[in-house]
């Protein structure tokens, strides 16, 4: 048994729904065996528990681990590419260095420098887009597994309109795939995603046999990239005629549903929005890399007023890092500038955005997202250096929303000094 005393930053209420920050100054919580038991005051979790070990986080925040609903494993040292439009990006920056992924030992340190880029950043859940080989997807998950990370990840597919080593056949594909979920879905923290690249390399038998892969496996996840590029879009249009949008192209394989997440989705139709809030699909909204791409203003209103989901994506290596807190101002910052009408995002919405709307997008919101009793202990403490602008902003704040606008604007991973997953101590 171990008691929290801390400030604490959460939104069990979205603010797109009427809620508001709860925002408490010196709250415990009484986590046991990394479930929340008690969240009440210092004196009485105290008097209960006379006997339990006590931190003390009351000189920074604590705020529910982030989730991150779309980042790529093979990119992390494709960070930092400038000027070029996504498919001009794929070819030069990102899929040679995915290709390297076929040396296991290259996947494993890989990996390490992955995982090791999400727990900095405070990153406790992820959907994770994997690579195009089953061996560094093993490596992935076994790195994951030890870690201890919540990870949704799975072999990426494709057989056209990439470079030879990166395509595989629909029965290949199958078969790796169905052996990684043997091995590897619910075992601890870890579950498979169908993952077709995208339909611009993915033909219409590849998309349909990740459909009868989900079939026959249910609790699997899906997920995959929408409408990024105007260009990737109208390629899509000419290799599928029959379709009647993009969107079509994964609903026709019946790769649409609730435990679906695809990113960006820059540029939907009427008819995907609606189709999208029919299905219960959810988009990942991956700012920084709108902006690196000139991709485009992402359409949020549009996205609530069709009732879809949406949480936020870090899209490493075309986004601009791992940090959530980066992707949520510059979420805030594009909405500001949208010439169509974007959302007014206070601070809280960026904070839900960040944990529990991705929790909901994965379908964990019944074990985090928020900090509440009954939840699990994933959770990330932010105590910037003292002096230093975050911590003097966060000290001479007005109000608990301004602290948590100053924590979004000038946050780091080096301002988050511990990580917790399910009460493990992942970071610090």
């Amino acid at each position: 048994m171990i008691i929290y005393r801390a400030r604490v930053f959460d939104t069990p209420t979205s603010p797109f729904a009427g809620g508001t920050l709860r925002a408490e100054a010196d709250v415990a919580l009484v986590v046991d065996r990394g479930l929340i038991v008690s969240r009440t005051a210092f004196a009485t979790a105290r008097s209960a528990h006379p006997d339990a070990e006590v931190i003390d986080l009351r000189d920074g925040v604590l705020i529910p681990g982030l989730v991150d609903t779309h980042v790529h494993y093979p990119q992390v040292r494709a960070i930092g590419h400038l000027g070029r439009p996504l498919l001009e990006w794929l070819d030069r920056c990102a899929l040679p260095e995915e290709a390297r992924l076929a040396d296991a030992d290259y996947a494993k340190a890989l990996a390490a420098d992955f995982l090791r880029g999400l727990t900095a950043a405070g990153t406790t859940s992820a959907m994770v887009f994997g690579s195009h080989f089953a061996s560094a997807m093993d490596a992935l998950f076994q790195q994951a597994a030890e870690v201890g990370l919540r990870i949704t990840s799975g072999l990426v597919t494709s057989d056209r309109n990439l470079p030879e080593p990166l395509l595989t056949t629909v029965e290949r594909s199958v078969a790796e795939s169905q052996d990684l979920i043997d091995r590897w879905h619910g075992r601890g923290r870890l579950r498979f995603a169908v993952t077709p690249r995208f339909s611009y390399s993915a033909g219409q038998e590849l998309l349909a046999a990740g459909g009868a892969l989900l079939a026959e496996n249910p609790g699997i996840f899906v997920t995959s990239h929408l409408n990024e590029n105007r260009d990737e879009i109208a390629g899509v249009s000419a290799l599928f005629p029959e379709a009647h949008d993009y969107l079509d192209t994964y609903d026709r394989a019946g790769l649409l549903g609730r435990r679906t997440i695809l990113a960006h989705n820059v540029h939907p139709g009427e008819r995907e929005l609606t189709r999208l809030g029919e299905s219960g699909a959810a988009v990942a909204h991956c700012s920084t890399s709108n902006s690196t791409l000139a991709s485009g203003f992402f359409p949020l209103r549009r996205h609530i007023e069709h009732g879809v989901r949406v949480a936020l994506g870090s899209d490493v290596g075309a986004g601009t890092g791992f940090s959530l807190l980066k992707e949520g101002v510059q979420a805030y910052f594009m909405q500001q500038l949208d010439p169509s009408g974007g959302v007014a995002l206070t601070p809280a919405h960026l904070l839900h955005l960040a944990t529990a709307a991705g929790a909901q997008a994965l379908e964990l919101d019944a074990e985090v997202g928020d900090l509440s009793v009954g939840k699990r202990f994933d959770a990330a403490y932010i105590e910037p250096t003292p002096g230093e602008p975050l911590a003097v902003g966060i000290r001479h704040a007005g109000s608990d929303e301004d602290a948590l606008a100053k924590i979004f604007a000038m946050g780091t991973p080096g301002d988050i000094a511990r990580v917790w997953v399910d009460g493990e101590l992942v970071k610090g």
